[in-house]
C-alpha cells in the first residue's frame, strides 16, 4: 500500500471502542498463543549465541586475572571498549530479529484471523528479500528510540506507539521504503496514539499478572497477548488490500 493511500485510510479512520479489540484480541490470542509462545522461544535461542560471544571475554578475563574486577581496579580499555562497541552491535542485532519475529507473528496472527491458507513460516521477514529494509528499519527504529531516550523520559512514551506500529505496516506493507514505513507509523500513530497506548499498558500488564499467576512460568505463554490489540488497531483503521494478499500467498 503507498504512503499516500496509507494516510488517507488513517485519516478517514473510524473511532475504535477498547472493549472490541480487548475482546477480539483475547478470541485471537486463543488461536495463536502457541506460535506466540514458539515466537519467543525461538527469539531467545537466536539471542544465546551473541550473549556467549558478548561475555566470554568477560569471562576469560576474569578467569585469568580475578582481581581485574576487584574494588577500586578500573577494567583495562582494551577490554572496555571492544565490550561497549559489541553490545552497541548486539542492540541492534536484537532489534532486527525482534522485528522480524514480531513481523513473523503478526503475519501468522492475519492467517489465522482470516482464515488464509500459507504456511506458518516464523522466519519469513529474516530471509531475503526482506532482511536488508529489516536491518535498515530496526537501524531507524533504534535511533528514534535513542534520541527519545536522550531527550528524557517523556518522549520514549509518546515514541513507543509509533514505534509499535512500524513492525505491524512493516508486517503488512513489505514493500513500502523505510522512510515511508516511518511516516505510516506517525501517521496511525498520532491519529491513534490514546487507545494504543491504552491497549499496550493494559495488555501488557495482564500478560505479565496472568503469566506469573500460573507459576512464572506462564509469562512465556501469555507474553505475545501484549502484541495482538495493536492488530486490531491496524486492521480496524488501515485494513488489508486483497492485492497485497495475494501477493503474500504468492511469495509463500
Amino acid at each position: 500500500m503507498k504512503l499516500q493511500e496509507f494516510e488517507r485510510r488513517v485519516q478517514n479512520a473510524k473511532d475504535l471502542d477498547f472493549g472490541d479489540i480487548f475482546n477480539k484480541s483475547i478470541e485471537l490470542f486463543k488461536k495463536v498463543w502457541v506460535q506466540g509462545l514458539v515466537i519467543l522461544l525461538l527469539t531467545m535461542v537466536l539471542m544465546i549465541p551473541f550473549y556467549i560471544i558478548m561475555y566470554l571475554p568477560l569471562i576469560a578475563a576474569g578467569l585469568i586475572d580475578p582481581s581485574m574486577f576487584e574494588a577500586g581496579n578500573d577494567p583495562s580499555p582494551l577490554l572496555t571498549i571492544p565490550f561497549v562497541l559489541f553490545a552497541l552491535v548486539f542492540s541492534v542485532v536484537a532489534m532486527v530479529i525482534g522485528l522480524g519475529m514480531r513481523a513473523g507473528f503478526y503475519r501468522i496472527c492475519k492467517m489465522k484471523d482470516l482464515d488464509e491458507a500459507g504456511s506458518e513460516d516464523y522466519f519469513y521477514y529474516l530471509k531475503r528479500p526482506y532482511l536488508s529494509k529489516l536491518v535498515k528499519l530496526s537501524l531507524a527504529t533504534f535511533g528514534i528510540t535513542l534520541l527519545a531516550a536522550l531527550l528524557c523520559v517523556i518522549p520514549v512514551f509518546y515514541v513507543m506507539v509509533p514505534v509499535t506500529l512500524m513492525n505491524l505496516i512493516f508486517a503488512f506493507n513489505p514493500e513500502q521504503s523505510v522512510s515511508d514505513i516511518i511516516k505510516s507509523g506517525f501517521a496511525l500513530g498520532n491519529k491513534k496514539w490514546l487507545i494504543t497506548f491504552g491497549l499496550i499498558i493494559i495488555a501488557s500488564f495482564l500478560a505479565q499478572i496472568v503469566g506469573m499467576i500460573m507459576c512464572f512460568v506462564g509469562v512465556f505463554v501469555t507474553a505475545s497477548f501484549a502484541y495482538i490489540p495493536v492488530y486490531y488497531i491496524y486492521k480496524e483503521s488501515v485494513g488489508f488490500d486483497k492485492d497485497d494478499e495475494l501477493k503474500q500467498i504468492e511469495n509463500l
